[in-house]
């Protein structure tokens, strides 16, 4: 190794490990010193530099004493000067921690976990679906990317926030978006639909180009931006506006006695859609042949998806095709 390589190795190195490194060489010199001066105290280099670590922690056992003049005056050296080192490397630790803390509330700190949610934008509707995963999958890990907030004060965990545009690569990298399962994008209220979905979209191609075949699901407010969110590679679009349209109408809908935004609300909470290939046994089969085979298995079958045409409680006498898919509904 060259004098360069050696260089720029250490200077490569966290303080906190150069501090370390300065403690256990100073300890190591004064634990020397002390075997040589009075080999017969002190048999080993070993027994110098436990005396030496004891000294200069001040806790100071007793079980290895210099006795010389020459001895006393190493440890009163130690004391000086190892004691403060030792504390101030303690003292480092405990800032490295705190500025390391803080960096974490702030967003300012990367996320190295692997297989984890990624959400951009953090509101009250982000937090509630947050709180279901939590609920549900405890162990699975979480980022938060959004560029408002100023710090994170959402404690639960695990949960790992970080600031700044998931518009911009090194954004995206500081959440390890190469490894992350999958990736919601919210709509931003404080801005006008039109600024909300192009923002969408641009992460969305942000995305993709650093992760091809990562699922996206994004919320798209304009029925204008609906395509272009799909041609950005958006996996799944969520229409917002049409879904509450829509419910807003059946809880407004004179004839209907039933609390759609109550039933749908339950029934997502306590319920999963699964969509399953139609089995071979079960080709040619009417629905209602369907519905009890499945049943028996634990699932509901609510409709038929075709060609991605869905057809929702179809007729009894519906024959199923090869490449139908059936619609489900299964407890959590």
């Amino acid at each position: 190794m060259n004098e360069r390589f050696l260089k720029l190795l250490y200077y490569r190195i966290p303080n906190i490990l150069k501090l370390l490194l300065l403690v256990i060489i100073s300890l190591s010199l004064f634990g020397y010193l002390i075997y040589l001066i009075e080999p017969q105290r002190f048999p080993t280099i070993l027994d110098g530099i436990w005396w030496a670590l004891i000294t200069g922690a001040t806790v100071g056992y007793g079980d290895y004493v210099p006795v010389t003049l020459p001895g006393r005056l190493i440890a009163a050296c130690l004391v000086l000067s190892g004691g403060g080192l030792i504390a101030f490397y303690i003292a480092s630790i405990s800032t490295t921690a705190i500025k390391r803390e803080k960096k974490s509330q702030e967003g300012k700190l990367a996320f190295h976990g692997t297989n984890h949610y990624i959400f951009v934008g953090f509101n009250e509707r982000t937090r509630q679906l947050i709180d279901l995963i939590i609920h549900h999958y405890p162990d699975k890990k979480i980022v938060i990317i959004d560029q408002t907030l100023t710090n994170l004060a959402y404690t639960k965990l695990p949960v790992h926030y970080i600031k700044g545009n998931a518009a911009e690569d090194a954004i995206l990298h500081m959440a390890n978006i190469k490894t992350a399962a999958c990736v919601f994008i919210a709509a931003d209220n404080q801005k006008s639909d039109y600024e909300s979905d192009t923002h969408a979209i641009l992460i969305t191609i942000a995305i993709r180009g650093n992760n091809p075949d990562i699922p996206v699901i994004s919320e798209i407010l304009s029925k204008k931006q609906i395509d272009n969110a799909a041609r950005a590679g958006a996996t799944t679009i969520i229409r917002s506006n049409d879904f509450m349209s829509s419910l807003f109408f059946h809880e407004l809908d004179p004839e209907i006695l039933a609390t759609p935004f109550e039933d749908i609300y339950h029934l997502l909470t306590q319920h999963k859609f699964i969509h399953r290939p139609v089995p071979d046994a079960l080709i040619g089969k009417t629905y209602l042949e369907a519905v009890t085979p499945c049943l028996e298995k634990g699932f509901l079958v609510i409709g038929v998806l075709r060609e991605k045409e869905y057809i929702l409680h179809p007729e009894t006498a519906f024959i199923l095709q090869e490449k139908d898919t059936l619609i489900n509904l299964a407890s959590r």
